[in-house]
């Protein structure tokens, strides 16, 4: 039986309306708005969205390190298990002072639905710390990683919940997470993905997000009819996912005009070499003061009149209080959740078709499901055969939005969650879970 309390929140959920200018939700509430307006669309069950609507487990463990000086810091961690009907549990580690349990609530359910979106065999999970790792050494970053793993461990496995890279976190940080699950359980190089190929990690990998949304910008770009040859792009964000999208666009035939990072961006109407902006960001550690280019803010970033916007930094950058200033024709998500509901429903309004994060982002997932199957077979694929078995991911899974939005006349975001819940209803009642 459902409660009352359940029943209520259903009830207000159905009722709601789209956000207003004024509103704003916390991440978990938006993400879950988005889900209820999904729910509805494909009539699902009240039994069955009572399952979906919270996480199957969520866990807030001490991680105690003892720092370079001698003082001993106790972070909060966190890791939250959303949906494991469609497969195990998968989903990044993020280190941030931000990732608070209901961020992370907000990305574990996330990752339910983009697993489902392009039909990989997992299901959804979250991570973080809370910290700042930018003043922390090497050294503290890996006693802190060994000791969060130590603490979530007996929830991790192979077949139960597999990790991989977030925000702030990398290759080495996976190594380190590796290492110290495979000390307690023996050597399990698929306990995580995102690894170095040298210990098990796959081809691609690193540039897997990146190259994912460009895959998927080219497939919408034929459904859309959008011209890609001289189309101006900006890249909010020149991490792992813009960095790659920025390098790989141009073969699109897009001319990127704007980069930014955590210190500011760079503009030039006339293009930016990538190369060289990265060569530059590597050697001075930001891309701000890069040669010929001129300075701006990530806000000004997000309102060029550009052709292609891409946020691919961290969520909620678009908003109640920007999102009328958006100026381009076409927003493709890099980031987890960077369009708040809010946001969402301005773009709507003006027109703007944006290609949500479900989707556009999955393509790191896609290539970890990819080093999760190299690893139990314990066979490398070449990285061309990656590459192509992702482009062909990423076609699939737009066409299959793609469709589902024109058949229904509703926006891309609304069809790819409808797909990703009825796959996910699917599944559970399949096991038996109503």
């Amino acid at each position: 039986m459902l409660s009352e309390q359940l029943r209520s929140s259903m009830a207000e959920a159905r009722g709601a309306r789209p956000p207003s200018r004024a509103e704003e939700m916390n991440p978990f509430e938006a993400v879950r708005w988005f889900f209820d307006r999904a729910a509805d669309h494909v009539g699902l069950s009240d039994e069955m969205r009572a399952v979906l609507r919270t996480s199957y487990r969520e866990i807030a463990v001490q991680v105690p390190v003892r720092m370079d000086d001698g003082r001993l810091m106790v972070f909060n961690g966190y890791r939250v298990q959303h949906n494991a009907a469609r497969g195990p549990y998968k989903g990044g580690i993020r280190y941030h002072q931000d990732a608070g349990l209901d961020e992370v609530r907000a990305l574990a359910a996330l990752m339910t639905w983009k697993t489902a979106v392009v039909d990989v065999p997992f299901g959804g999970a979250k991570g973080g710390v809370q910290c700042d790792p930018a003043l922390m050494s090497a050294g503290e970053k890996q006693r802190l990683t060994r000791r969060f793993t130590q603490a979530i461990s007996y929830i991790l496995g192979t077949n139960r919940d597999i990790p991989a890279p977030d925000v702030n976190t990398d290759a080495q940080t996976m190594t380190w997470l590796m290492d110290a699950y495979s000390a307690r359980y023996g050597y399990t190089p698929a306990i995580v993905t995102g690894k170095p190929v040298e210990l098990g990690g796959s081809y691609g990998r690193e540039a897997a997000t990146g190259r994912g949304l460009v895959s998927c910008l080219a497939e919408a770009a034929r459904d859309l009819d959008v011209d890609l040859e001289g189309a101006t792009v900006a890249v909010q964000g020149f991490g792992n996912v813009g960095s790659w999208v920025a390098r790989l666009i141009g073969e699109l035939g897009c001319r990127v005009v704007a980069v930014s990072d955590v210190r500011d961006g760079v503009y030039r109407a006339d293009g930016l070499d990538v190369q060289a902006l990265a060569d530059h960001a590597r050697e001075s550690g930001s891309v701000v003061g890069a040669p010929g280019a001129e300075r701006i803010t990530n806000q000004a970033l997000l309102e060029l009149d550009v052709d292609i916007l891409v946020p691919a930094a961290l969520d909620r950058v678009i908003n109640a209080a920007n999102a009328d200033r958006v100026m381009a024709r076409l927003v493709v998500e890099g980031a987890n959740h960077p369009v708040t509901p809010a946001g969402d429903a301005i773009l709507q309004d003006r027109g703007i078709v944006v290609i949500p994060d479900i989707l556009a982002n999955a393509g790191g997932v896609t290539v970890s499901y990819f080093e999760w199957a190299q690893n139990i077979q314990q066979f490398r694929w070449e990285e061309d055969r990656v590459n192509d078995e992702l482009s062909k991911t990423m076609a699939r899974a737009w066409a299959g939005v793609h469709a589902r939005a024109t058949a229904d006349g509703i926006p891309l975001r609304l069809a790819a969650f409808a797909i990703a819940v009825e796959r996910v209803d699917r599944a559970a009642r399949l096991r038996g879970y109503v």
